[in-house]
């Protein structure tokens, strides 16, 4: 009986010391497992707040994609980890060899990941640039291992695949799901957070746009991979590119091609941080002054980082116009001045050699009036430059009577210009409405210039035998001015589609028209400005002029608060017009 108790005793404590083993193996086991699992979550938190601290102001992928990749090595096996980004001219393959492995691995790993991701872009990649960068232990020809594991991870970043990230070994079956699903959740927030920063950029992005949308000058601003950021509507217009919702640098230098290089202009100003000046460039038919600057971080973290390049396109076509224009009148003014001149130090000149001064009397008959006449001529045009001048900066001044008459006015000028009308049997016909009041409050002396002026080119632009109008009519605030002529016989070339003020104030009408050689109507728009005239080319050399009249009529009429205009019609004829208000 003592042996059995003996054994039985045996068998429980070795039974109990069996289920003990084997408990604590268990333990031993799950606790592993636990030690692993809270191992891998450690990491992951570590590599999240890593991620966190450092997406938190970048938006650089490469970086992001590195910093992974760089800490996989703590929970993970692997030969080599690599990634593969998708930029606007190339596709960037990036590798960490953690083992040595040939060519062939290395090969095998790029044509797997350009097939993963030509298959999640659907888009051929096979043809692409690809920039191959390569860290780590190096490659080895020794060793001929293929790869044996490997798995690829997409990449996106705001709903839109920009690469792929893929582990390999040359070990089989060595990836399981949890390391899969770990470099996953990884890859996602950092995916997560990038977007989400790239969303504020966009609003940013929108705010800036808004900004500059109603500047003059095209602007164009791209990131430091010369993606465009900003393009306001005035660079799409004279790219001709108005209906692109989007630009891409591309875009830009296609419509630039061999008259600018964007690229290399823009990289070279971020390369060396300094601003860039082209002086002029010819888009189209326009004249530009192109400066290129990069652009530079003023945040505290990344102050004087350079965060991308900006375009700006200056139209300079109105200043160049301006520079034709003064040469063209410097050398008008010479022309104009020259004659008298020399008109008047010849006859000096002869005045001089004649010492005894036998011949006064052909002196003063002759000579004087000769030199009074280009003094004259001289003077007139001394003061058209001085009052454009004084109508240019808004100094010319009026002096209103309230007893102008505008009948006697108009009758007087007439008469003064009725050798030139004989000279060129020309037909002048008054017309005044009767409802035109007989007395008006206006600067006599001004209107004066203004009636003489556009007789004069009347006169002037018409054939010999031709006709021309003055005709008047009273108009009334809110009607048609149109109509209103109709109804008092008006004959003049304004039509309905000719820009008339609707709100013009109740106004006397004046115009006068001919039947000459008429101008052309696109350039009846430049009519009034400085320095422009325009002749017929039926017309001879002998019809020139500074064109100075209309600026000066112009600033009359304007200083009563009037309205002056031209139409006109090639070869048919011209009416001039200006309303007085009542």
């Amino acid at each position: 009986m003592p042996s059995l108790t003996i054994i039985f005793s045996a068998s429980l404590a070795l039974i109990a010391g069996l289920a003990f083993y084997v408990r604590s193996r268990f333990l031993l086991e799950k606790m592993s497992g636990k030690e692993k699992e809270t191992g891998r979550k450690m990491y992951e938190l570590a590599i999240l707040k890593e991620l966190g601290d450092r997406i938190g102001y970048s938006l650089d992928v490469h970086e992001i994609i590195d910093i992974i990749t760089g800490s996989l090595r703590q929970f993970i096996e692997y030969s080599a980890v690599s990634y593969m980004l998708i930029q606007p001219e190339k596709v960037i393959f990036k590798v960490q060899l953690e083992k040595s492995v040939n060519r062939g691995f290395l090969n095998e790993i790029r044509e797997r990941m350009l097939g993963s991701l030509s298959a999640l872009l659907d888009k051929e990649l096979s043809k692409s640039v690809i920039e191959e960068v390569l860290s780590g232990v190096i490659l080895s020809e020794d060793t001929n291992e293929p790869v044996r594991s490997f798995f690829n991870i997409p990449l996106v970043i705001g709903e839109k695949v920009v690469g792929v990230l893929t582990v390999s070994d040359t070990k089989p079956g060595l990836y399981k799901e949890e390391e899969m699903t770990i470099l996953y959740k990884i890859t996602q927030q950092a995916s997560k957070a990038v977007s989400k920063l790239q969303e504020v950029v966009r609003m940013e992005q929108r705010k800036l746009n808004s900004m500059v949308e109603s500047m003059a000058d095209g602007i164009v601003m791209t990131d430091n991979d010369y993606r465009v950021l900003v393009a306001n509507p005035a660079v799409k217009t004279l790219l001709g590119l108005v209906s692109a919702r989007e630009l891409s640098i591309f875009d830009i230098i296609e419509h630039v091609a061999g008259k600018f290089d964007i690229r290399s202009k823009l990289e070279e100003s971020i390369k060396l941080g300094k601003v860039l000046e082209v002086p002029e460039v010819i888009l189209g038919e326009r004249f530009f002054q192109i400066f290129i600057s990069p652009v530079k971080s003023t945040a505290a973290m990344t102050s004087g980082e350079t965060l991308g390049g900006v375009v700006i396109f200056h139209d300079i076509t109105r200043e160049k116009e301006l520079d034709t224009l003064r040469e063209d009148f410097t050398s008008m003014m010479v022309h104009e001045l020259r004659s008298p001149l020399d008109g008047i130090n010849k006859i000096a000149e002869l005045i001089m050699s004649d010492r005894t001064h036998k011949h006064a009397e052909k002196v003063v008959h002759e000579y004087v009036p000769i030199i009074h006449k280009s003094s004259s001529d001289m003077l007139r045009l001394v003061s058209n430059l001085l009052d454009a001048a004084k109508v240019e900066s808004g100094k010319y001044q009026i002096f209103k009577e309230p007893i102008g008459d505008i009948r006697k006015l108009v009758a007087e000028r007439v008469k003064f210009f009725d050798p030139s009308v004989k000279a060129k049997q020309l037909v002048v016909k008054i017309e005044i409405s009767a409802d035109a009041p007989g007395s008006m409050s206006f600067d006599e002396n001004a209107l004066v210039g203004v009636f003489n002026n556009f007789i004069f080119n009347a006169i002037k632009f018409t054939r010999d035998g031709g006709k021309i109008a003055i005709q008047a009519f009273l108009h009334q605030r809110g009607k048609d001015v149109i109509d209103e002529a109709r109804r008092n016989g008006v004959s003049w070339f304004l039509k309905e589609a000719d820009q008339v003020s609707k709100d013009l104030p109740s106004s006397l009408v004046v115009a006068i028209t001919d039947n000459g050689v008429g101008i052309k109507r696109e350039n009846l728009p430049l009519l009034f400005n400085k320095f422009r005239q325009f002749q017929s080319a039926a017309m001879s050399g002998d019809k020139k002029g500074t064109g100075l009249g209309l600026v000066i009529a112009k600033g009359i009429i304007e200083a009563h608060g009037g309205l002056v205009g031209a139409a006109s019609e090639e070869g048919k004829g011209s009416t001039f017009y200006f309303t007085l208000p009542i």
